[in-house]
Parts: structure tokens; sequence; C-alpha cells
């Protein structure tokens, strides 16, 4: 092996290392601890020389630890790692521990492309989980489809992609973007829409969906769309051409630090949810921990999953989070749904017997996951999940009041008709 598949403490900020070894004697949450069965011959469950022994499975971790993706990428490294420390103290998969190389993407698209690369061929990982923004998935695609790897992707996306090589654990856009914007439609009988993003491909695709469902299906109109770089600050400009066209709902899709920014000008320039309705699809509770929830309070965002949700399995997963990383820790939509991919890979794994990757997505579709946070998942045999819409308004204290869930699973569908 390159270097030894352990935490990399120099990719996690000096105060989430403190907080993480401080927590690591404690026991998990409802976990027990049991003896390890031996499990069947490695010759058996390894037939494409993956990096897999009698005791061990290798497995890799690719997201930003450092760089203006870090705020919103950090959750998803933590929920993997405590779904991989559960899954270990259950017996691990197949008789053998999970062991992890973890690379830093370093919000750099080039940089996930080189680390994929390294942990496929270098490393020979069984699996990756990995990936926030759509730029660094497409980055590592190509790499995972030449090199037959396998990607578990956290991140809701624009959709209209689906590969054999990556199961996407988010929801696409017919399950946020089109049923968010019919939810604030529905309510507020918004008719202009001012439209914001990060500019880079998933914004500016979700954008497009989201002006074409404006247009021909809710028969509104887009009166601006604007587009900043990843790490973009001043933002007083576009507050103002906001403030000159007095849109209904400001859709936003802004990432990563920015948002810091972005939510903190809205504020100090009067942009409030006292004058304006906004609706987002890119702040979870992850980003507001840099916002301030005093700085985006009775705005709404569209996602899947909610910390302040009341369930058992969330419950448990919450408590099981903050004994590990702290009190004050949160959990967003993209950190539940990192959490996901450790255990649907188990679960595809052991219904396959074996590691190899073309068994694994064959062993895929059709897998329920009762236990998940969110409540209940699916595998659609596209390699996304059936999940619920819900959308939740921003409180001060950085936590979000449900208003509104679908009642039923929405099917996926990345390639919806009409919008690609």
């Amino acid at each position: 092996m390159a270097r030894k598949p352990e935490l990399n403490d120099d990719l996690i900020s000096p105060a989430r290392r403190r907080m993480a070894l401080a927590m690591a004697a404690l026991p998990l949450m409802g976990v027990p601890v049991l003896s390890r069965a031996a499990g069947p011959a490695t010759a058996a469950v390894n037939t494409t020389g993956l990096a897999v022994t009698d005791t061990e499975v290798i497995v890799g971790q690719l997201h930003s630890a450092t760089g203006t993706m870090a705020i919103s990428e950090t959750g998803s490294i933590q929920a993997e790692r405590l779904a991989i420390e559960q899954i270990n103290a259950m017996g691990g998969v197949l008789g053998r521990t999970i062991k992890v190389i973890q690379e830093d993407g370093a919000s750099d698209w080039p940089t996930f492309a080189e680390k994929a690369r390294k942990l496929l061929v270098s490393d020979k990982v069984a699996t990756v989980f990995g990936c926030w923004t759509s730029a660094s998935r497409k980055a590592v695609l190509p790499v995972f489809e030449k090199e037959n790897g396998l990607l578990y992707y956290p991140t809701f996306y624009e959709g209209l992609e689906q590969s054999k090589n990556v199961f996407y654990t988010g929801q696409e856009a017919t399950q946020q973007i089109l049923s968010g914007l019919d939810w604030i439609n529905r309510e507020t009988k918004a008719k202009t829409f001012y439209l914001i993003g990060s500019d880079y491909i998933w914004p500016r695709t979700s954008n497009k969906i989201a002006r074409k469902h404006i247009e021909n299906v809710l028969k509104g109109e887009v009166v601006g769309e604007d587009y900043y770089p990843l790490g973009h600050t001043q933002f007083g400009s576009l507050i103002n051409k906001i403030k000159l066209k007095k849109p209904d709902v400001i859709y936003a899709i802004v990432v990563g630090g920015s948002n810091v920014s972005f939510y903190k000008q809205l504020k100090a320039a009067g942009v409030t949810a006292a004058k304006q309705t906004l609706l987002t699809i890119s702040v979870t509770e992850d980003e507001l921990l840099g916002i301030g929830g005093e700085n985006a309070e009775g705005f709404y965002s569209c996602m899947k999953y909610f910390q302040s949700l009341d369930n058992p399995n969330n419950k448990k997963f919450v408590e099981a989070f903050k004994a590990k990383y702290g009190a004050n820790a949160v959990i967003g939509d993209v950190t539940q749904a990192a959490y996901l991919g450790p255990w649907l890979w188990k679960m595809a794994v052991e219904k396959a017997g074996s590691f190899d990757v073309d068994k694994v997505v064959a062993a895929s579709p059709d897998l329920e996951y009762k236990e998940a946070p969110e409540g209940y998942v699916k595998i659609d045999p596209n390699h996304h999940l059936w999940s619920k819409t819900r959308v939740g308004k921003i409180r001060r204290d950085g936590q979000f009041d449900v208003v509104y869930e679908t009642p039923e699973l929405i099917k996926p569908d990345p390639f919806p008709k009409g919008y690609q």
C-alpha cells in the first residue's frame, strides 16, 4: 500500500481533530461490539485483485477536507467514518474489518481525478465514498468507468446522469428541484423568480431545469439569473439587482463558503424573510454552522433530510453522531446521504457474497435500507434512491422546522422528459 490506511488527521481542522480525539474512547450508541466470525475464503470473494485479505478490506474516501468546499464536505467525511466504525463493531463485511485510505480533493476538480486514479489503480480499493460537487463527480467519472471502480456519491444533484459505476445516495432533480418549486408556487402563489448560483455545472444545470419548470409548468417568469465563482464573497451588486427586480422568490444555489458572505450580506442589506421569500437547494445545517441561523432565519431549504426529523432511526443516528463528534456537531442532508453509502455497500456485498464490483452492482437494485435516518430508502435499478422531498424553514438556532414532506417516496427519474 502507498501509505497506512488510517484517518489522515492533517485533512481535518484542528478543532474537529481535537473533538474527534476527545470522543474516540466513547462507545458507539446502541451498537454492540461483536466477536468476528471467520469470513469466506478470500479467493472466493475477491477474484479481481482488490485490496481484500482474509481479515481486511480497504476502501477509499475522497472529499474536500480543505478549500472552499470543506465547509460542506467535512460532514460527509465524518458520517462515512461513523458508519464504517459501526459496521466494524458489528463484525465488518463478510468477516473483514473495513480500513480506510482518505484522500483530499482539496476543492480542485483535477485533484479529484488524480486521487481517484490513485485509489483505484495503486491502492486497489474495493469502493470509494466521495465527491460533493457535480464538477468533482464529472472529473472522476471517466476514471471510475475506465478502471471499473465503484463510487457512492452523496450529494443532491442535477440528474441527467446514470452510470454502472456510481450509486447516487442524494436526490436528483425531480426529487428536489421540481418538487420544491411546485411547493413554493402552491404556498406563495409565486410567479417571478430570481435564479442565483455558483458558477459550475450543478447550479447552472439545476437552474436550467428550474427555468424550464417555472416558465413551462408554473407559467411564471425568471426576472434575473446570475452566477459567481466558487469562493466569491462580494454580493453587493447582486443584492442591489434583486432589490430592483423585486422577485416573488429568490432561488439560491450558492455553494460552499460563499454562502457565509451571501446570507450575511443579504441580512445587512435588509433582505430578510419578513420581506422576501427565498428557497435554496444548497444550504443545510452544515452550511448554517458557518452562516449563522440569525442571518438566514425564515428562509426555506428543500432537501430530503433534516437533523430535526422525528423518527426512531434519526434519533439513534443523531445521538451516535454527537457522541462521536461533540454535542455541538450538526448533521445536514448530504451528511446523512453520505452515512447511507457504507451501509448500502455492505448490504450489496453480503447479498452478492463477493467484493467484486460487477457482482456488487448486480446485487444492488431493489435493496432496502429500513434503518436509514431519513426513514427508509430503496435502490432503484437506475442506481438512484427512492426518497421523499421535504422543505425546512430555517430557525435562528441553525436547525430547521420541517414544514412539508411528500406523503410517499418519489421514484427517481434522472432523465425527466422535457428537461434535458
